[in-house]
């Protein structure tokens, strides 16, 4: 029987596709817009995951994200340090500064201060140079992306010099880094001399960066830093998931995306639903002779879910393999945001499951309470 329903799909090549094409579309609309939105949530907390080794951030209580700096006495480190079950901490800066380049243009980048003593939390890929060679008057090292957007199709040169508050920066190194949500290039300093680039204000430490002791719980190392200096601490993950919370909740990114792959899962159910109806209508005759022969409606339903699983495994291979090989040339010929986890993927499979299990149900009842006698008549 299953082979019967096969022939009987196929035997009309043209609404056949129609129903695959429908349903490639939802498949190819939902996974390529589910994963720029992944996409675009990875560069919000690029800059977390790009800092590696200590376990917990240290922050006014009033931080939401990651971007939203709120400046810390640099009494506040001694605190952290004091608290029972703390390793080791250091400062971190983070901030925005306009650079003034030799051609005498502008260009804003995002200034990362590290600690002077330990340089924790410097990029581990670097291209050109050393990171010890921070610890140079004046050095700084700069993001690739970076360099190319300043530097349009020059060569890499380390020693190149620009300003910043009016005070000279050395490049010493080029790193590869991930892109950030604001996108702007990237300099990587020690901390004393970020504050210096940076314009004056009576605070200036950003966060504090903080190791827990390994026998102990970071999230309860956390809970002790919280108790007794009243700044909120989290570890890597939690803060990273508040910064997605926080772009979730506050801002219109979910609901624009969202819109996007709703019109698609409806367009595709109308596409197939209404193509799948009319290839029903059209086979009537041939359900009309195998319930005539005896096949009872549990069987005539098999076949017709076996159609229409047949016809979501085709469009769903098909959807999902252009929206990945759409994602592979953005990501080497445009700077568009691309992740596909495999959640996509499974969301993507339970929309096409949805979508071809409402075709079918448009189309069964007509076979369900089809007459046999159909087949005898002129």
């Amino acid at each position: 029987m299953f082979w019967i329903a096969w022939k009987m799909l196929v035997g009309n090549q043209v609404k056949y596709l129609g129903i695959v094409f429908g349903v490639m579309f939802a498949a190819l609309l939902i996974a390529q817009q589910s994963s720029i939105f992944c996409g675009l949530m990875q560069l919000t907390v690029s800059l977390i995951r790009d800092v590696q080794g200590p376990g917990i951030w240290v922050m006014d209580g009033h931080v939401q994200f990651v971007d939203d700096i709120k400046p810390l006495s640099d009494n506040e480190l001694f605190r952290v340090k004091g608290v029972p079950g703390v390793d080791w901490a250091v400062r971190f800066y983070k901030g925005i500064a306009r650079a003034r380049l030799e051609e005498g243009t502008y260009e804003q980048m995002t200034v990362l201060g590290l600690d002077d003593a330990t340089l924790i939390g410097a990029p581990d890929r670097v291209v050109m140079g050393s990171i010890g060679e921070l610890r140079r008057p004046d050095a700084v090292i700069i993001d690739e992306a970076g360099y190319k957007r300043i530097w349009p199709g020059e060569p890499y040169r380390l020693g190149r010099v620009f300003e910043m508050n009016d005070r000279r920066a050395i490049v010493v190194g080029i790193t590869k880094a991930s892109r950030t949500f604001q996108s702007f290039p990237i300099l990587y300093t020690r901390y004393s001399q970020a504050v210096r680039f940076a314009p004056p204000e009576r605070k200036v430490l950003s966060f504090i960066l903080a190791q827990p002791r390994p026998e102990l719980d970071p999230r309860e190392v956390c809970r002790q830093i919280e108790a007794q200096t009243r700044l909120q601490a989290l570890t890597r993950d939690e803060f990273l998931w508040k910064t997605i919370r926080y772009y979730l909740v506050k801002t219109g990114i979910p609901v624009n995306f969202g819109v996007t792959v709703l019109l698609g899962f409806l367009v595709g159910t109308a596409i197939a639903g209404q193509t799948f109806y009319l290839f029903t209508v059209e086979n009537i005759r041939q359900f009309g002779a195998l319930k005539a022969m005896g096949t009872g409606n549990g069987t005539i339903l098999l076949m017709v879910l076996s159609q229409a699983l047949n016809v979501g495994l085709v469009g769903y291979g098909v959807g999902v393999g252009l929206a990945a090989g759409f994602g592979w040339w953005s990501g080497t010929t445009t700077r568009l945001s691309f992740f596909m986890p495999w959640q996509v993927l499974a969301l993507t499979a339970a929309a096409v499951f949805l979508i071809v299990l409402a075709a079918s149900v448009l189309s069964v009842r007509k076979v369900l309470i089809l007459d046999p006698a159909i087949v005898f008549r002129g």
